[in-house]
């Protein structure tokens, strides 16, 4: 069987398997440091240059206050997103182990995604600095199901409850599931591209 016949006959299987049934959540993993074994000889620089090529859009995710001495909310610029399953509905997103902000969302167990509108430039800047309120002269309301904070203006949310955490070298990769969503009827994303805000120019 060639090439072709052998991914034929694996779409008719795919095609034919049934669906997975509901996923528990994975047990929490144990943190751990990048042993230099695990390191490899890329200049980090260059990592950085070469994916950058890479465009994407930009969110910030938010959750509500963990606890009750915390006056505002937590939220952070994240250019680590993705969509990750359609059954049951998934999303991801990437932090650094050294977030101070992470802990405060994983206290909660939920967040919301909100992508970025084109022009909201300025307010992802905001929320990719330390040790400030993010969230001053900030306008929100509340996303339906978790609480987390749904930023005005944004291009589309995605309400959240963590279903799991995965170690990824000096990153996190947290797994949400969708509870609810929604999107702004039109308006451009807001990209990042080459270390830059860019639009979309229609080709």
């Amino acid at each position: 069987m060639g090439h072709a016949g052998a991914a034929a006959a694996a779409v008719r299987y795919l095609r034919s398997a049934p669906l997975p049934g509901p996923m528990e959540a994975l047990p929490r993993p144990e943190l751990r440091c990048v042993r230099e074994d695990e390191r490899t000889p890329v200049d980090q620089a260059a990592f950085r240059s070469v994916l950058g090529a890479f465009a994407t859009g930009v969110t910030v995710i938010t959750a509500p206050a963990a606890e009750e001495d915390e006056e505002s909310p937590a939220g952070f610029a994240c250019q680590s997103f993705s969509s990750l399953s359609l059954d049951p509905p998934l999303v991801c997103f990437m932090v650094g182990r050294t977030s101070t902000t992470w802990p405060r969302i994983a206290r909660t167990g939920a967040f919301c995604v909100n992508v970025l509108a084109a022009g909201q430039g300025e307010l992802c800047r905001s929320f990719a600095v330390s040790g400030a309120d993010k969230f001053a002269g900030v306008a929100y309301d509340a996303a339906p199901v978790s609480g987390s904070p749904r930023l005005t203006g944004a291009a589309a949310w995605i309400d959240c409850t963590v279903h799991a955490v995965h170690t990824g070298g000096d990153h996190l990769i947290v797994v949400g599931r969708v509870d609810a969503l929604g999107a702004a009827e039109r308006g451009e994303p807001l990209i990042f591209h080459r270390g830059r805000f860019a639009r979309l120019v229609e080709s």
